[in-house]
């Protein structure tokens, strides 16, 4: 077994190899304090010639046992991957598919298994490093290595690597793969942060990022590693040379017609006609003539914009398509917009629910909670297909995700909007861009829906054509911009700074002065499309008549048993006589849901009585309950009573309680005392007119210890206390 170490925030990190999974081509453990994964990979021994793509395979999977825990649900084991299990294959995925040889198509996968956690070293970082370390030491062919970490900053110093809770108090949660020299994927949220503040994390991670790299590379050293022979590709200069003559005149014609579909229409027709020219002489070469095509097309695409600094729609490098936005397109929706940025549009839907409508989430640490969630939707017919419809693909929530986070941080706080949110961005035309547009699109909504934000958040997607020394940065990517081009850099926030952030290279990484360039060129794009968002709806608009009315209120912890009440029965009489939604949570916050408004209030009255801490002097309606021959019970809230003292019914002498009341009876009282177990005392005579030259009278016996007292405390036996 071989083994290297070092210090990272306070623990030490661990990649071991030899002793777990030797069957496989290459496997490590990586260990960081006490959260382990597992990492396999393994690439099949014949190459797939029927494809012109990587087939690269990333699982990233999580235990329960690796946490001390039982899986919920019938089964009791792991079924299909979570969110957040797929959203972290995605994460490493990302930074090492650009790393292997382009002719090598064996199917490769790399499988990421979490095998221990202790709740505060997160695992997906871990995934990174692991997958990079188990790909060097296997005999697959991969360009790295490389390392991913997440950053984090704590009161204005940044943090590697730091703990679950070291990240409550994070302004940021970025997290960062890279090389030796640069950065080559970023995958992030923030609150607000500057371009300055971004690139400096950046900066900061890059160490870290090396030592890591240094730390496989001393792993590498100690093993004797032989790498398969990565095939050439195949080629044939001549008729690569006759393809280009037959085509470039053309190609330059498709590349600048402006609208999507006429293009792909001309550069199908030229693949044909090309296809065709070469069928007798070259009657194998059906895929090379077709790659020859490709290879004319991104060649002639790519220096159009170097050389005229303009792109196939005729944009310059820095113009954003033209924005058209529609809000409260769908009558009985609680929130909707239509979103159009040229050829990509979005109609985005927002439904507020209740609390009994957030999301639970069931994982090896922890079960939490989502009050907010995006789901994003790309059906086939969006880029005028056909194809499967079915379960949500990994690209679909990987873009809902980060237009979820982009969003998150203009959101009200719970207290001014009790509401759990849904959005769903329905992609119904796209030309590149379309996560930025579900963005863009779910701002609007909330707007609509009268949610009162911090302000409008818009995303826009960045490009890169780089050749050499030359290159060009551009704004609001096409589709094709982003195929043929060498990155995709998507920036999102408000006027004040960047609240989510991905970049995606193709290329081996790009200076950090690019990637301040590309910066400051996506925040002016950023506030030409908020212009836009401002102008079309510039403040919360009025809330949907359809949209459920919530309210929330702040109570004492202790005094949740009251109000639930023996079996539940005091909440189920709330629920049952407004025809409310009443929740409870453990921190004391009682929201109340319902179409009605009124109701609401009306709920809300009965949970603030029920749960008061009644002082001395306060007043109340109340109801008769039972007579005893020394007084009468009043409930002045649902479940909670107190005594009216035969001696506090009226100021003249009572000889019996009937002759004043009887059960059912309305009556005002005034709380005149509260003894040292909690009961209350009322009086009936305190809010009465004293009639004239009235005589007061001996106290009658205090008969308290031989009387029952019925439910006298309010739902519970301890005394009351002030807040």
């Amino acid at each position: 077994m071989k083994k290297q170490e070092m210090k990272l925030n306070e623990s030490t990190l661990s990649i071991e190899t030899g002793h777990v999974a030797r069957q496989s081509s290459g496997s490590v453990i990586v260990t960081h304090g006490e959260t382990s994964v597992l990492v396999a990979v393994n690439a099949s021994k014949q190459m797939r010639e029927d494809i012109d793509w990587f087939p690269l395979q990333v699982e990233y999977r999580e235990r329960h046992y690796a946490g001390g825990k039982i899986p919920g649900g019938f089964f009791k084991r792991e079924a299909r991957p979570s969110e957040h299990e797929i959203l972290t294959s995605r994460l490493t995925d990302r930074p090492i598919r650009p790393l292997f040889p382009k002719s090598f198509k064996c199917e490769t996968q790399v499988i990421i298994t979490v095998l221990s956690s202790d709740g505060e070293n997160m695992a997906d970082t871990l995934a990174g490093v692991g997958a990079s370390a188990a790909l060097m030491i296997s005999d697959i062919p991969f360009k790295g290595p490389i390392a991913t970490v997440r950053v984090g900053r704590i009161d204005g110093e940044f943090v590697i690597n730091p703990t679950r809770s070291q990240m409550e108090d994070s302004d940021m949660a970025i997290i960062v793969s890279g090389n030796e020299q640069t950065i080559v994927m970023v995958e992030g949220e923030a609150k607000l942060i500057t371009e300055e503040e971004f690139i400096d994390a950046m900066k900061f991670a890059h160490g870290p990022i090396k030592d890591l790299i240094a730390m496989q590379n001393k792993l590498i050293g100690e093993l004797d590693i032989v790498k398969r022979d990565v095939p050439e590709e195949e080629t044939d200069e001549a008729l690569a040379k006759a393809v280009s003559e037959l085509v470039t005149g053309k190609i330059d014609a498709a590349i600048k017609t402006g609208d999507k579909a006429d293009r792909e229409n001309q550069i199908s027709a030229l693949k044909e006609e090309a296809q065709e020219a070469f069928v007798e002489s070259h009657p194998e070469s059906e895929k090379l003539v077709s790659g020859y095509v490709n290879d004319q097309l991104k060649t002639a695409f790519r220096e159009q914009i170097l050389e005229d600094a303009v792109r196939s729609d005729g944009r310059k490098t820095t113009d954003i398509r033209q924005i058209t936005i529609e809000t409260g397109i769908l009558a009985r929706t609680h929130g909707s917009a239509l979103f159009t940025r040229g050829e990509t549009q979005a109609i985005v839907v927002l439904t507020m629910g209740t609390p009994r409508d957030e999301q639970i989430i069931d994982s090896m640490d922890l079960d939490t909670k989502k009050k907010f969630f995006l789901h994003y939707n790309f059906p086939p017919y969006c880029v005028g297909e056909t194809g499967r419809i079915g379960f949500t693909s990994r690209r679909e929530i990987g873009h809902g995700n980060l237009a979820e986070r982009a969003i998150k941080e203009i959101l009200p706080e719970y207290e001014d909007f009790p509401y759990t949110v849904r959005i769903v961005s329905e992609i119904t035309e796209s030309n590149g861009s379309s996560s930025m547009a579900s963005v863009c699109g779910g701002s609007l909504a909330l707007m609509n829906a009268g949610a009162p934000t911090k302000g409008h958040v818009a995303g826009i997607a960045m490009g890169l054509i780089k050749d050499g020394d030359r290159y060009a940065i551009l704004s609001d990517i096409l589709g094709a911009e982003d195929h043929l081009g060498d990155m995709d850099f998507k920036v999102a926030g408000t006027r004040d700074g960047i609240s989510a952030i991905q970049l995606d290279l193709k290329i081996e990484g790009i200076s950090f002065e690019l990637m301040e360039e590309a910066l400051a060129q996506a925040k002016a794009g950023r506030n030409h499309i908020l212009d836009h968002m401002y102008e079309a709806v510039p403040e919360p608009m009025e809330m949907s008549k359809y949209a459920p009315k919530v309210l929330s209120l702040q109570i004492n912890p202790e005094k949740i048993g009251g109000l639930i009440g023996p079996g539940g029965k005091t909440i189920k009489k709330i629920i049952a006589d407004t025809e409310c939604d009443v929740n409870v949570d453990d921190d004391g916050v009682v929201t109340v849901a319902s179409l009605d408004l009124k109701r609401c209030e009306e709920a809300i009255e009965i949970v603030r009585a029920i749960t008061l801490e009644p002082e001395v002097g306060m007043e109340f309606d109340g109801s008769i309950t039972r007579l005893m021959s020394f007084g009468a019970f009043v409930e002045f809230a649902p479940g909670r009573e107190g005594l009216i003292h035969i001696s506090e019914m009226e100021w003249h002498r009572v000889d019996k309680v009937e002759d004043v009341v009887k059960p059912g009876d309305s009556v005002r009282v005034k709380l005149i005392k509260v003894d040292d177990q909690g009961r209350l005392d009322f009086s009936r005579k305190a809010l009465l007119e004293k009639p004239e030259g009235y005589v007061e009278r001996p106290p009658r016996e205090n008969n308290r210890n031989q009387r029952g007292h019925g439910n006298r405390h309010g739902g519970g036996r301890r005394p009351f206390k002030r807040r």
